[in-house]
């Protein structure tokens, strides 16, 4: 297998020009449902993306610490049972996780999928640093619209599907069921996916680790108003807006949402928007998976279980699954 490496030693990076999202138009979609609810990824600017990075960091929020261990601890297991192939990185963002494995696997390859071009550059840059050897390639994309992945030669061989960080919870369950899907049809038919779940656990601790006692995660969702406010024009006022996050039980998922803190009206897209006092904007939600749960959900979607491990406080699982014949 040749490198994709470049003379200057940077991974390749394939630019499949995703199409820029209409924000206006999903503003006035989002604001105009009860309640109201912003896409997620809204949060991810640069400076969004920093806070992220803190908040990882942050003594009440254990997901990345613990399935970095978790992954670390049994990276020769699941490489055993992933066996060879080319891992495919569903979401890299910082592509800080994957290290452990691209170690233990015998012959590694490793493509990274992630829609901000320049974000990817820098994560496979640094991980090429790390790991000079394994051939490596980023390709800029929104993954869930992708009919399927670009012809190249990382990706003539079986594919390794990897979708750490409890990533799948941002979505809605049938949202969630379409992706897995959609991540069977990237991978071909003897593809397996090595995905992150984090799971239900003691309501204190999971409003703690999305409401941090440093306030990270609410200048996280703050920082979507700035955002707004800068790229199109809108005025919220953000004194004018509290961070809360709860534990949705019947949902089984974490919402986060800024509150009003009084009746006020907000100039948005060309728009007026009212806002009650005590009304949410919902930034985000996440859902958690027992392993029966989410077995249940990639049954639907066409995975079978081949494999799970759990940290030792049963937080979160890294379940490996292969797809049903």
């Amino acid at each position: 297998m040749t490198s994709t490496l470049h003379r200057s030693g940077t991974p390749e990076l394939l630019d499949l020009h995703p199409a820029a999202a209409d924000m206006r138009q999903l503003v006035i979609e989002g604001l105009s449902q009860t309640p109201k609810q912003l896409p997620a990824w809204f949060l991810y600017d640069a400076e969004g993306s920093r806070l992220f990075d803190l908040i990882c960091q942050q003594p009440e929020y254990s997901l990345t610490k613990t399935e970095t261990a978790l992954l670390e601890d049994q990276a020769q297991a699941m490489a055993a049972a992933l066996g060879d192939g080319t891992l495919v990185e569903f979401g890299a963002g910082s592509a800080r996780k994957v290290g452990p494995l691209l170690e233990a696997l015998q012959r590694p390859a490793y493509v990274a999928l992630d829609i901000s071009a320049d974000h990817l550059a820098q994560a496979c840059a640094r991980l090429q640093k790390d790991h000079p050897d394994v051939p490596m390639v980023g390709i800029c994309c929104d993954y869930s619209q992708l009919e399927q992945l670009p012809s190249h030669p990382l990706l003539q061989q079986r594919r390794l599907g990897f979708f750490p960080g409890s990533s799948l919870g941002n979505f809605t369950t049938t949202a969630a069921e379409t992706l897995l899907r959609q991540f069977r049809r990237l991978l071909g038919p003897d593809g397996t996916l090595l995905i992150g779940i984090d799971q239900p656990k003691a309501t204190e601790r999971l409003e703690a680790a999305y409401d941090d006692a440093a306030g990270i995660s609410a200048r996280f969702a703050l920082n979507l108003l700035e955002r707004l406010n800068r790229d199109l024009g809108c005025d919220f006022d953000l004194d004018q807006f509290r961070y809360q996050a709860r534990w949705v039980a019947a949902a089984s998922h974490i919402e986060m949402a800024l509150i009003s803190q009084r009746d006020q009206t907000v100039q948005a897209c060309g728009r007026s928007w009212h806002f009650a006092e005590g009304e949410s904007l919902i930034t985000e939600t996440s859902h958690k998976y027992s392993p029966e749960a989410f077995l249940n959900l990639a049954a639907r979607a066409g995975w079978t279980s081949e494999a799970r491990w759990s940290d030792p406080r049963n937080d979160l699982s890294l379940h490996l699954l292969k797809q049903a014949d």
